[in-house]
């Protein structure tokens, strides 16, 4: 598949998600309101029962900091939230023209995918800079220019690994008539141990230490922790590379369930 191909799709499925700019706008807004008014609510009663000035490692303005931006960055890493478009063509009988085309299924959706990222990362830049002020964040955050090119590639990395993370599970369509529930169990699951509900640090020591070894963390508190300024650049270099690396292992182990579930495909849908 050429990049100037790759390109293209991601520029029509840009096109198409702007075409209705005010639900597109809309939807963000009131999103990103609710968010604020939950993050703040829970956080200070939390702190405030407790009567620590500090909670696993977070003060009140660090965590609520982290709260904003897991948000943003996790709208991004989400790519649109079309896990379930790979399951949908498979049992209604759509894959049968993707079959058809000069390029893999796989990278098709993931040019699709990428494309629904490009409008959410200027909407999360955009609300970042409303957000942090309006919580008065703005002079307690770090976040500086290096970090946020440091936060780009690792975003990018992490919105791939999400994609191939959910890529398995919508193959099993090709054997199971509805695999929604597997994939809002994947949802769940990543989104609970990858940081996104509460930083993984709030988490036992034993926990935490297993979760190094998994993919989750580097879906959305990795990310979240480098635009922060709390990791320096070897730990960056590091969890860039064992991101990759947990991409490739999927890659490949999404390979055979594509070829078995391909050769099972009839095309005749619902």
């Amino acid at each position: 598949m050429s990049l100037s191909l790759f390109f293209h799709i991601v520029d029509l499925e840009t096109k198409k998600l702007m075409s209705y700019r005010v639900d597109f706008w809309i939807t963000m807004v009131v999103n990103l309101v609710v968010n604020l008014v939950i993050l703040w609510a829970l956080w200070t009663a939390i702190f405030a029962e407790s009567g620590s000035e500090i909670i696993g490692g977070w003060d009140l303005p660090g965590i609520l900091s982290y709260g904003v931006m897991v948000f943003l960055t996790g709208r991004i890493v989400r790519g649109g939230d079309l896990q379930m478009t790979v399951a949908t063509d498979i049992y209604e009988g759509a894959l049968s023209r993707f079959l058809l085309y000069p390029r893999h299924y796989a990278f098709t959706k993931y040019a699709q995918q990428v494309g629904n990222v490009v409008p959410d990362l200027f909407q999360s830049v955009l609300m970042g800079l409303v957000a942090l002020p309006l919580l008065g964040l703005s002079t307690t955050t770090p976040i500086t220019p290096l970090t946020v090119a440091m936060s780009i590639p690792t975003i990018l990395v992490a919105h791939l690994l999400f994609f191939l993370m959910g890529l398995i599970p919508q193959y099993i369509a090709f054997w199971a008539d509805n695999v929604w529930s597997l994939s809002v169990m994947v949802r769940f699951v990543t989104m609970l141990l990858g940081g996104a509900m509460l930083p993984l640090s709030l988490f036992p020591d034993s926990v935490q230490q297993i979760l190094h070894w998994l993919p989750f963390a580097y879906l959305f508190e990795f990310p979240t922790l480098v635009i922060l300024g709390k990791v320096d650049f070897s730990q960056w270099l590091t969890g860039i590379g064992t991101c990759l690396l947990w991409c490739l292992a999927l890659g490949v182990l999404s390979i055979p369930v594509w070829r078995r579930g391909d050769l099972r495909y009839t095309g005749v849908g619902i």
